[in-house]
């Protein structure tokens, strides 16, 4: 079972940028290693006969060929309706 030293939980509180006095690195030992113990309970459960779940909403992606419509409009008549353009596009103001 894999326990946490305290310069293990004095290298995690300084990866997480947090300051620990005495009592709260004891107990976020305790806490820590309680969480570790779970985990490694979660190792000896059998899911050897599951299936791996990879969607569980049930969701499906909906592909479909590119098609071209035609709606009877240029590209010119289009841009016809626009305040601005540039090299055949719509000129907008930026956005950041």
């Amino acid at each position: 079972m894999a326990h946490l030293t305290r310069e293990d939980i004095l290298r995690l509180a300084s990866l997480a940028k947090i300051n620990l006095d005495d009592d709260e690195i004891a107990s976020m030992q305790t806490d820590l290693d309680s969480v570790l113990e779970y985990v490694e309970q979660l190792k000896d459960v059998d899911t050897s006969e599951l299936e791996p779940t990879n969607q569980v909403t049930g969701l499906k992606n909906v592909m479909r060929n590119d098609e071209i419509i035609d709606y009877g409009m240029s590209q010119e008549a289009l841009l016809a309706n626009v305040p601005e353009v540039e090299n055949n596009q719509i000129k907008t103001k930026r956005v950041l």
